[in-house]
């Protein structure tokens, strides 16, 4: 899915415009023991609970695609009779009213999640009328094509609210606030199918992750039966390594400045595109290749480097590259400067050591302290 058909599901989870049919709920304890399960129809919730439940929702379909929202694809193995995929698709087509398959579906979250502490699974069922579109892409308001008809799990943490004063106005005065144990938005969560290219896709699903570098593979290779990715932090480790074992002794700052700017490049141009950029082994020794790396150098790339995007090992652009900061580190001293301002920052070599500049213009401050920038002497006031 990309961002785009992410939001049109979004949408269909507003407040006032939900189009869940019924919500199935377990609360579980640090123990892995269920304390309380609910099954309701959704539209009979209270105004303010379906709301509530509606932002969780809202929740689990946040963030980057590629980061926080990841389409998974099901290995074949997984949608014959017995697999994973075949056991969502039972779930959906059941409309969660299969008592006995919901509680299964329980039972494998509380045996795969790996978190310690109480949490609430929610188990939803929506359909949704998608309306047709005209050749330029306007949306014909009164033209279904079909039924996409879907689930949605969302993983909650639940922790007790804070202890404290409240005020109670029966009493007139503050009391000791009782700490409950309070709903919190999702730390993980799928939904099956994927909405891609607008249509059912049964054979992929859309998972969702809170922290972009703690994605619980155990609910993905586990619950779901998918390939775990890499997170996007050990996308651009990896990438990273790929860098300097290719450039070797000659990995300078020149180099490591011309990836970004490349990168960069490559993203500006694909900033109208609604899917994230993955980069195959081709792409990214063509890439290496325009920094200038030497046929010696990109021989090591093509022997270090495995393409195996079959087994999560896929790189995404966006991951590679901060698209708004240029950094510069050392143990001691971080440079920052806008993505798009690297011309401000140069390498040079002065008396043997190796020097990073940067031009003092316009305003400077220095703690807070706004000082004079330029040759600074102080100007000799007129008599």
């Amino acid at each position: 899915m990309n961002k785009k058909e992410v939001l049109e599901i979004q949408k269909q989870l507003k407040k006032d415009n939900c189009h869940v049919n019924r919500i199935c709920g377990c609360y579980v304890d640090g123990h892995k023991e269920t304390i309380a399960t609910m099954k309701e129809a959704f539209l009979s919730l209270p105004e303010e609970e379906m709301f509530k439940y509606s932002d969780i929702l809202k929740k689990t379909l946040s963030g980057s695609v590629g980061k926080n929202l990841l389409n998974l694809e099901f290995p074949l193995k997984e949608e014959v009779p017995g697999g994973r995929q075949q056991q969502l698709l039972a779930l959906r087509d059941s409309e969660l009213k299969d008592e006995d398959m919901v509680t299964a579906f329980y039972d494998k979250v509380i045996e795969t999640y790996l978190d310690a502490e109480n949490y609430l699974i929610l188990l939803v069922y929506g359909t949704y009328d998608v309306p047709g579109h005209t050749s330029d892409g306007l949306e014909l308001e009164d033209a279904s094509d079909y039924v996409y008809s879907f689930l949605l799990c969302s993983i909650c943490p639940v922790s007790l609210s804070k202890a404290g004063l409240c005020y109670d106005p029966s009493a007139g005065t503050f009391i000791d606030k009782t700490q409950d144990r309070m709903v919190q938005m999702p730390a993980a969560g799928f939904l099956f199918p994927a909405f891609n290219d607008r249509n059912t896709d049964i054979h992929s699903l859309l998972y969702y992750s809170k922290n972009p570098d703690l994605l619980h593979p155990e609910l993905i290779t586990d619950l779901l039966g998918c390939v775990t990715p890499l997170p996007a932090d050990d996308q651009k480790s990896t990438f990273n390594e790929v860098i300097e074992e290719t450039f070797g002794e000659n990995c300078d700052f020149e180099t490591a400045k011309s990836v970004h700017e490349n990168i960069n490049a490559l993203l500006e141009g694909k900033k109208e595109e609604p899917e994230p950029t993955p980069l195959e082994k081709n792409e990214i020794r063509h890439l290496l290749e325009h920094c200038g790396a030497r046929p010696e150098q990109l021989e090591r790339f093509d022997a270090a480097y495995q393409d195996d995007p079959e087994n999560g090992n896929c790189l995404l652009a966006s991951n590679l590259a901060n698209t708004r900061k240029f950094e510069v580190s050392s143990d001691d001293v971080k440079i920052s400067v806008s993505s798009s301002r690297t011309d401000l920052i140069e390498s040079r070599i002065i008396d043997g050591t190796e020097y990073i500049l940067i031009p003092v213009t316009g305003n400077v401050e220095v703690n807070g302290i706004k000082i004079r920038s330029g040759s600074g002497k102080a100007e000799t006031p007129e008599d």
